[in-house]
């Protein structure tokens, strides 16, 4: 008789088998491509609620077990000032996939409600060091994120649209402020597509962004309400109809920048110009 698998290691299992070539083998690779962990380290993932974030915990999880670089864990999660079904989703979901979580509390929402201009950016910066405080009470010397490739694609253009400014989202990087700490992001050739895939799969359920600047209306119901992210999102599924390649080619772009042609840049927060070579 076989022994019935619990969920999650039916939402492991579907990982290393149904979802190897969109999920795991590009997640290997980018640990690898990056050179993301090395032995001895201790991780905090941490974990928002979402999908990214809680996948990104069971595929660190797994990697741990079969990597042959000795690393170890945390799951941090930090409570920004979720409403209680938020905030119990979030418990639910690290229980179901077998997570041990670590929850701690910010008073983040409160203090960014009050702000009327870049509430977002705020809000992630604030975020960012309470999870490096965080991390580094726990003796971790990196932080992992559930960023993916859809979201290295949408900043790449968001930046260009509306930023003025050719800039991507590195898959490491090192903390300014906190010394002896660095930022990776294991899922970096991962698919945003292949995150939904795996959660119907699983029949799970993952909060969305919780903040009280979007918890009042849904981004399909309500255009006014679209966030700059969501409009490139759409606009990107929009130019896939006509070009089938167009995520990879500006994922690949990134990757192959000509600093040659390019009338300005700057390096080392210092701005060059072409001119230079005359």
């Amino acid at each position: 008789m076989k022994r019935e698998l619990e969920a999650w290691q039916i939402a492991e299992r579907c990982i290393s088998k149904t979802y190897r070539k969109t999920i795991w083998n590009p997640f290997v690779e980018a640990v690898k491509k990056y050179q993301m962990i090395q032995a001895g380290d201790k991780i905090a993932v941490c974990i928002s609620g979402g999908k990214d974030s809680m996948i990104l915990a069971v595929l660190m999880r797994m990697l741990q077990r079969y990597s042959e670089v000795p690393f170890e864990l945390e799951y941090i999660v930090m409570d920004p000032g979720y409403n209680a079904e938020n905030r119990q989703k979030i418990e639910e979901n690290a229980k179901i996939l077998n997570i041990p979580i670590n929850v701690f509390n910010s008073d983040i929402f409160n203090v960014v409600v009050k702000i009327e201009q870049n509430p977002c950016y705020l809000c992630a910066r604030m975020r960012r060091g309470y999870l490096y405080s965080r991390a580094k009470e726990l003796g971790c010397n990196k932080i992992a994120l559930g960023h993916h490739m859809s979201d290295v694609i949408e900043t790449t253009v968001m930046g260009m649209f509306y930023g003025s400014q050719i800039q991507a989202m590195l898959p490491r990087l090192k903390s300014t402020n906190y010394e002896g700490m660095e930022l990776i992001r294991p899922m970096y050739c991962i698919k945003e597509d292949a995150i939904i895939a795996w959660s119907k799969y699983n029949n799970l359920e993952f909060i969305r962004c919780a903040c009280r600047f979007t918890e009042d209306y849904k981004t399909n119901d309500n255009k006014e309400g679209l966030s700059k992210r969501q409009e490139i999102k759409d606009l990107i599924k929009q130019m896939k109809k006509v070009n089938p390649n167009i995520e990879i080619n500006i994922f690949r772009a990134i990757h192959n920048a000509n600093v040659d042609t390019m009338v300005e840049y700057k390096l080392n927060d210092e701005f060059h110009s072409f001119l230079e070579k005359f």
